[in-house]
């Protein structure tokens, strides 16, 4: 192929030598630097799992200001081996079971990349057409593959907690239109679980609810959300005059990954005619698997719906997935369009600025498009089945030591569990693994006790690791 058939080999438009050295400097630093990734991901065992620095030695180790004059790669990314990476905490490590494992996977770093090099930035559509369009595309393929209705909308925010509060803000306008123009109105109230995100309360607090008119719900032994209780509350603020706007079901809870009982959660919203929202960050990828598309059940009655391919579908940080089914009222409660930003009409030219605060937006689909057609469906649903298999073995061993006990149902690929002694035992345990620099798990308080968790969800995480762990775990008792 001819060097005009590809615009990737055409000499730069700046025709000039130091253009062609700033580009020849890049080409090497990034061979150098697509090396080292491949190096490590071989070889991520070898570092320790949690940083073993203390607070300030980066700063400290770095000069407290800028250069007047550039450096060259070699020498940034010298310091990024030898000052930065020791103050990492590998997210990518089969031994992090700490929170949500997550998985940096190489189609995702490609994408990354990629999306990097072109710099793009959608607006409006015509600012960068692939960017909206493959977005609708990708989250097309997910929403599929999860069971979604087709007819839903779907666009990436950053975090769960963006989509969330987006969400709110969607649910004010929905039941209190006046607010875009006289701000929230007194006596708007919403409902959520006790054992729902810290992110859920959050957005009330940034939208202007206030954390007083967020109802937190009781659960019931499985920590799920109690729908008698939710529907008591209900009726309880209706009759003082109060006006609920918004229920927010979680499917895989933070602490225990719990599943509240959606189609009874919008019972009830729907009879009050509330938005309901379900927040399944973490546990509704696992619908991709066709045995698990039941956690999902009543899911498609909710009006907005979160879920993040960065925590469990080897996409890096940070993408997540935003549903709703109600597009026009998310539109309604953001479009503002000033003159320097109007643009074309027409129905298939989606203006992704006109559903969000962000004005700018990033062209994460592109990662996860590449993650999706590198793995399938069926490798995904794969690699899932398998971290929940490895959780009910767990949680099998676990059962067999007497010391310890099952502290939550565990449907996915997460274990809550505990010594039964002392939380300061509990946590002495919990500093010991994170200390030797194979495992991270994290802890959680359920019932008012200090339980340890351990969450599988890194690819390359096996069941030896997991064995591994549990058994370093009985040796720390």
């Amino acid at each position: 192929m001819s060097s005009s058939a590809n615009p990737a080999t055409k000499p730069s438009s700046h025709g000039n030598r130091e253009w062609m050295q700033y580009v020849e400097d890049f080409r090497r630093a990034a061979h150098e630097s697509v090396d080292w990734i491949a190096e490590y991901l071989v070889n991520t065992r070898d570092y320790p799992v949690v940083a073993g620095t203390i607070p300030g030695a980066l700063v400290d180790a770095l000069p407290p200001s800028g250069p007047e004059r550039g450096e060259s790669f070699e020498a940034i990314l010298r310091d990024f081996r030898e000052k930065v990476i020791p103050a990492v905490t590998h997210w990518n490590h089969p031994g992090f079971m700490a929170y949500f494992a997550t998985t940096g996977s190489t189609p995702a770093i490609l994408g990354e990349m990629l999306a990097a090099a072109l710099n793009t930035n959608g607006l409006h559509w015509k600012t960068s057409p692939a960017l909206v369009e493959l977005e609708q595309v990708s989250l097309g393929w997910l929403r599929d593959w999860m069971g979604l209705p087709r007819n839903w909308f779907g666009m990436v925010f950053d975090t769960a907690s963006t989509g969330s509060m987006h969400a709110l803000a969607a649910a004010r306008e929905f039941v209190a239109p006046e607010a875009r123009e006289n701000g929230t109105p007194p006596g708007l109230v919403m409902y959520t679980s006790e054992q729902s995100h810290s992110s859920i309360e959050k957005g009330a607090i940034a939208i202007g609810i206030g954390q007083k008119n967020v109802r937190k719900v009781p659960t019931d032994a499985e920590f799920r959300m109690d729908a008698r209780a939710l529907a008591q509350l209900v009726e309880r603020d209706v009759q003082a005059g109060l006006r609920p706007f918004c229920a927010v079901a979680t499917v895989g809870t933070t602490s225990t990954t719990s599943i509240d009982p959606v189609n009874a959660i919008a019972d009830i919203a729907e009879h009050h005619g509330m938005w309901l929202h379900v927040d399944c960050a973490y546990a509704g990828s696992a619908a991709v698997i066709p045995e698990f598309q039941w956690i999902l059940e009543g899911a498609w009655r909710a009006d907005s719906l979160v879920v993040n391919p960065h925590k469990w579908l080897m996409t890096n940080i940070d993408l997540s997935a935003f549903y709703t089914r109600r597009p026009e009222i998310l539109r309604r409660a953001f479009s503002l369009v000033p003159d320097y930003l109007k643009n074309q009409e027409d129905p298939r030219a989606i203006n992704l600025m006109d559903y969000g605060v962000p004005l700018g937006h990033r062209f994460r689909a592109l990662k996860f498009w590449f993650v999706l057609r590198y793995f399938g469906r069926e490798r995904l649903a794969e690699a899932l089945r398998a971290n929940i298999n490895w959780a009910q073995d767990l949680a099998a061993l676990i059962e067999q030591d007497s010391r310890f006990e099952i502290s939550a149902p565990h449907p996915f690929s997460t274990v809550c569990f505990r010594l039964q002694t002392s939380d300061e035992e509990n946590m002495a345990i919990l500093e010991k693994i994170n200390a030797s620099g194979k495992f991270y798990i994290s802890q959680t308080k359920l019932r008012g006790k200090t339980v340890l968790r351990v969450a599988i969800g890194n690819l390359g995480t096996t069941w030896d690791d997991v064995r591994a762990c549990w058994e370093m775990i009985q040796a720390s008792a």
